[in-house]
Formats: structure tokens, sequence, C-alpha cells
């Protein structure tokens, strides 16, 4: 499982710390800990962010935690040291990718399935999934398009909730995901049909709905006996008539939970306020001024609520609590026959909901999401507009003075929590649906047993890597491509083979099937520029973010047209990350001034001049050897276990540092430099006869 935000630990989890630590940290472990006690499930692993902070506890930093037998947390570090929002996560994910891949190859065998919760982890979890050919599991918790509408709606700007949230890279995630994976799970038909409806890649039938589950050892009703806790006294300190009914809030403070309507509709009416006290738990703070923008703004427009209404004696606001104090809250609300309320804008699912009815309190919430099924199933109070506050108002008023009606609410809710809302009830379901899934993959491998393939457990087994150029190294003798690929074959459990090539993936695939080669696992194609893999041709969206840096290419190709020599090669061969061009060396400046060019405009690139006929313009951080060297780093296999051949200056650095260096025979003239220099191997055959010649030199064979 991978939860990447906000701040998770085994014990006392810091719920409504900040935004981003919440419901979904309560689940990942919950449901963590419900599965390693089911006899089929022999581990889970569930990777999160590792955090070096004065400013929080320094559990966080602890590489792994164990939640029980059979389950644990594994911290990963990347990005940041310190902690970071989860808007601001989004530019370091592509190296928690690299550090989860580097974990798995650590363990004795891989995982059956990737189980990823909102869209960041999404992100991780496409890549591990297609990298390492492993089902992937998703849980939204929330979603970006339907919480873009409702913050537009409620009179948010477009530009700011961008800026704030940045949306439309997550909405562009999210689809992705949709798009990947396996199965979607989710609490309630609303989510389904409604919010999942919304993207273009929804499919319903990947779509399962199980409920979360709730430990009903924390959440109970309250005794007889009469007990004071200590967040009692918490509450109980604001308030001027404290044995008044009260209702209660528990949320983050952040504006889509709408404590602003909250306030509004119990401040602008008198009769709620005569009814029963208003408490709100919106987190922990020590100093508004120091906290998040965000939550800073949402507490003061609060604290500005209550003195507009004048709410002072009404209103408890607690500084503090942990997650030990929420069942008591909720026992106390329920003792004092109070209200819960959930004042959201939207509700994807509504956890708080469950724990308030397994607490034998009621509820009013919104009518739009999750609340629906959740009082389905419970029938323990009401649903409002969220948006009007007189709808807010009016349901609590409704809750309140009907006793009757609320002890049977109470009733009701304890009964529908344990008959819909248990754990085991959640697992049996959710693994159920991933046994099917594991049968289709099984019958999907044993269909697709290829000589090159990408198993799940591919990457594992692999300790070398063959990496060849194409044209006048691999191919161009037919009896020795046929030997070499025999050597692979019976090599392929524990030996990668990939290609390194200037041409682009389309031409590449093609030249491969005339020459009759099996498809590699690897494919760096269009001079190091993009990287596929095996039979689905999957990109490596880590390497185009990488090498996305600095490169303007619409700005690099219209600085390119006052360059004298040069003209654009056909359509075909321009690429996202290259611009190709036909040089003709007597009329063009030396790739000095060029680069001089471009620096003038400020304007970063690398330029390859090759068969003094052909010049690409690539990112600067692009080319075959950095491809090489991403790829050994990603896998986690040292560079002295990449074998690789060329033929050609363009192949020289490839060749160059930790890599066994193959040059066939037939090499061009430009590459006798590389003459004498250790771990690179001049062949005396040509093209695959000397990459065999290579393969004996360092004994490449033996060691695998």
């Amino acid at each position: 499982m991978i939860s990447v935000h906000g701040l998770i630990r085994g014990t006392n989890l810091e719920l409504g710390r900040d935004a981003d630590t919440g419901g979904q940290s309560t689940y990942v472990v919950e449901l963590a800990n419900a599965l390693a006690r089911h006899r089929e499930v022999e581990q889970v692993d569930l990777l999160t962010r590792l955090i070096e902070d004065q400013g929080i506890s320094p559990d966080y930093s602890r590489e792994s935690e164990p939640l029980c037998e059979g389950a644990k947390i594994i911290r990963l570090p990347f990005g940041p040291r310190r902690y970071l929002r989860k808007e601001a996560l989004w530019p370091h994910l592509d190296q928690m990718v690299d550090k989860c891949l580097h974990y798995l190859r650590s363990q004795n065998r891989l995982p059956d399935f990737i189980h990823s919760h909102y869209a960041d982890a999404g992100y991780v979890g496409r890549q591990l999934s297609l990298l390492l050919g492993i089902p992937l599991v998703h849980t939204g918790h929330s979603l970006g398009i339907p919480k873009r509408t409702q913050l537009l709606a409620s009179g948010r700007k477009e530009h700011a909730i961008e800026r704030q949230f940045n949306f439309s890279k997550r909405i562009a995630i999210e689809e992705d995901v949709l798009k990947h994976a396996s199965l979607i799970v989710t609490s309630t038909r609303q989510e389904v049909d409604e919010q999942y409806g919304l993207y273009q890649n929804h499919d319903p039938r990947r779509c399962i709905l199980i409920p979360p589950g709730i430990d009903t050892a924390r959440f109970s009703p309250p005794g007889r006996r009469k007990t004071a806790s200590k967040i009692q006294g918490e509450i109980d300190r604001f308030l001027s008539d404290p044995e008044k009914p009260l209702i209660l809030t528990i949320c983050r403070p952040e504006s889509r939970k709408n404590l602003k309507g909250l306030l509004a509709a119990y401040g602008n009416d008198k009769r709620l306020q005569e009814a029963a006290n208003l408490v709100i738990v919106a987190g922990n703070r020590e100093n508004i001024r120091n906290l998040e923008e965000a939550q800073g703004r949402v507490l003061n427009d609060m604290l500005l609520d209550i003195d507009r209404y004048d709410l002072w004696g009404k209103v408890a606001f607690p500084k503090h609590h942990c997650s030990m104090d929420v069942p008591e809250l909720y026992r106390l609300a329920a003792k004092r026959r109070g209200i819960f309320v959930n004042s959201a804008l939207t509700e994807p699912f509504g956890l708080t909901l469950v724990e308030a009815a397994a607490s034998g309190l009621p509820f009013v919430a919104p009518s739009d999401g999750g609340p629906k099924d959740i009082l389905g199933n419970c029938r323990n109070g009401l649903l409002v507009d969220t948006l009007d506050p007189e709808s807010i108002a009016e349901g609590l008023n409704k809750a309140l003075l009907d006793l009757q009606q609320w002890r049977k609410w109470s009733k009701q809710g304890i009964i529908g929590v344990k008959r819909h809302y248990s754990w085991d009830a959640h697992v049996d379901k959710y693994l159920r649906a991933l046994r099917h899934l594991l049968r289709r993959e099984r019958k999907l491998i044993r269909r697709n047993h290829a000589f090159v393939h990408q198993s799940p457990s591919f990457w594992l087994r692999c300790r070398r890597v063959l990496i060849s150029d194409i044209d006048n190294t691999l191919i161009g003798h037919r009896e020795g491509l046929s030997d070499l690929v025999h050597w692979l074959q019976r090599h392929s459990d524990s030996v990668a083979f990939g290609i390194a090539t200037g041409r682009t993936l389309e031409s590449a695939v093609k030249v491969l099937k005339s020459w009759k080669v099996p498809l590699p696992n690897i494919l760096v194609t269009s001079v190091g520029t993009e990287i596929n893999y095996g039979q689905n041709l999957l990109g490596d969206d880590g390497w185009a973010n990488h090498i996305r840096h600095q490169w303007r290419r619409e700005a690099l190709r219209e600085a390119m047209k006052d360059i004298p020599g040069l003209a654009l090669q056909p359509l075909e061969n321009q690429r996202e990350f290259k611009l190709s061009y036909n040089a003709d060396p007597s009329a063009m400046p030396t790739l000095a001034r060029i680069y001089r060019h471009l620096r003038e405009r400020n304007l970063h690139a690398r330029l390859v001049f090759s068969h003094d006929a052909y010049l690409d313009v690539l990112p600067i951080r692009a080319s075959k050897g950095h491809a090489i060297r991403y790829l050994a780093y990603r896998w986690g296999l040292p560079l002295e276990h990449f074998l690789v051949a060329g033929d050609s200056g363009n192949d020289e650095e490839m060749l160059m540092g930790d890599t066994l260096g193959v040059v066939v025979g037939n090499h061009s003239a430009e590459l006798d430099p590389l003459k004498g220099i250790e771990q690179i191997y001049f062949a005396h055959g040509a093209c695959a006869l000397g990459i065999l010649e290579g393969i004996r030199h360092y004994n490449f064979d033996r060691q695998t």
C-alpha cells in the first residue's frame, strides 16, 4: 500500500494536525492491520514518506515501524527532509518511484498487488505497476473534479484554487490512474456514478463498492457510569451552560469543510443557540499565526465569525486533542443528547459519520457524496444542502428537538454500523476481488510467456543488462545475430536485453522485426530522449520528467532557424524531446558558435553532430549515456553490470565510464581514440559477432 502525504504512524495518529492528516491516515493504517490479520495475507507493507523535521515527532523519521504481525510501515526518504503539504510533493514523486523500486528489489519477492491511496500515491503506484507488471488497486479518497466544482460553487476564483491545489495536474494524474488501474475501491454508489462519472477514463466495471470498516472496540456508545474525561474539561471551559446538548463537528481546518457555513447557520438562529452548544474540533494549534497560510485563514475567519455573531460562551474551540480523545468526544456528545454535524461542501465518504453512528450519536450531513449511502445503511440522521446555512440550521433544529426520534436514530446507528461497516466484512469482499484479479493476471502471464517479457518478478531476477546500438552493431551480420539471440534466450532469466539508438521508437521496432529480433526489455530511442519497456512499450514517465528540465522546444526551434547549413528533417524524425536537422558541414557554423547563439537567448540544449551529416538538438540531461546511468539507478544495478556495444561516435558517451564497453570490429574511425581505455574492448568480429566476442572477453555469461 502507498500513502504519500500527511503523517502516518501506527498509534495515536495526529488527526486534524493539518489538512493532510485526516480520515485517509486512519483508513490506510486500519486496512493494513485488518488485511494482515486475514489468513490469506502473508505480508502488508505500507509505504510512505520519511520526514526529518524538528517541528514534528521523530516517529516519522523511523525507516520501519511494525504495525502487527504481518504488517509494517516503511518510510522512504524523497524530496526535502522537512514536512511538506501534499501540493508541494508533486515535483518529488518520481524520486519516490525510484525509492520504491530500490526497496522492492531488496525484498525476497515482489508484492502481488499495489494499492495506492489518493492521486499522489496513484502517480507512484501507476509507475510501479507499469514498470513491474503488478496489478494496481486504487482508492481516491477525494477527487479533484468534484472538489474543484464545489470550491467554484462556493465563490472561490478559478485561478486562486488552481494556484493553491494544482488541480490541472491532479486531474490529469487521476485520469491516467483510472485508465490503468485494475480495480478502483470506492465507498459509495454516489462516488461511482456521480464523482468518478465526471472523468473520461471512468469504467464502472472496474469499480468495487466496499465501505470502510471501523474499530468498534474504540467507537461505542457511552456507558451508564458517569465519567469525566480530560477532553470534557477542555470543552466545558469554553461554555456558559456546558450541560446543554452539543452540536459536534470534527474536521481539518480547510475551506471545503465549510466551517464558515456552519457558523453562519448557528450564528443566525437564536433557537438553535438556545437548544445547544456548538463544539468545533478543527485540528491542533499552538499559535494560529504560525500555521500554514490556508489553515490560518480558516481559523482566523472562524474566530472573527464567533465574534461577529457574539457566540462567546456558546462555542467551544479546543486547541488540542489526540486520536484517543476522538471516541470520547462522540460519547460526550451522545451522552448530552447532541448531534454530529458534517458541514463539508462535498464528502466523498464521511468516516466521521460512521464513527458517530457507532457511538450512538445521530448526524446531519451533506446531501452530496457518501453520506447518502451511510444514511441508507444506518437510518440515523438527516441530509441537508450544506451550501445553504439555513438548510443546515433547519436540519439541526429538527434533529435536536424531537427526543423520541433522537433515541430511535441513536439505536439504529449502532445497529447499522455493526451490520455494514466492520473491517472483517470489508477485507472479505476486498480479497474476493483480488483473488479474481490474481487468477486473471496469472492466465495472462501464461499466455504471454515470450522470450522477453516483463513478468512481475523479472526485474527482481535481473542481474545484468546488455545494451546495444542497432545499426551496424546489433544488425548487419545475420549468422552472428542468430547466435546472439540464442544466447539471450538461454540467459533470459537473469539478463535484460536493451537497445540504445538514434532511431525513433517506431523505426526501431520496425527494423528489429525485419531482422527477426525479439522485442527487447528496454528501448532507449531518439538519441536517449525516450525510454520504453517490454512488449507493451511502456513509456518511462520518470525519465521524461527528468529531461524536461530547461527544455523549451518551440523556442529552440525558432532560434535554430537563424543558423545556416541546417534543414529540419521530416516530421516523423521530430520528437517531444528532439529536434533533428540535416546538416551541411561546409555551410554550418561550429558547435561552439551554435551553443553561444543559444546561450545568448537563454536557451539550453545538448547538440549531437554525427556522420558529418546530422545534428540533433536534445535536452541538456538527455543522451544514451545518461539514459543508461538512469536505468542503473532506477533498477538498483551497478554500472559494471551493464555491457554496452556500439560502432560510432554517438555511442561514445555510453561506452565510457564504469560500463563494460564493446566496440564492434566494423566501427567507424571516430571511436579509435578510445583504444587502450580500461573497460572498453575493441572486438575483431563485426556487428553481433563482436558483441558475442565482448561477452566472452568479460565472462559476462559466467558472471550471471
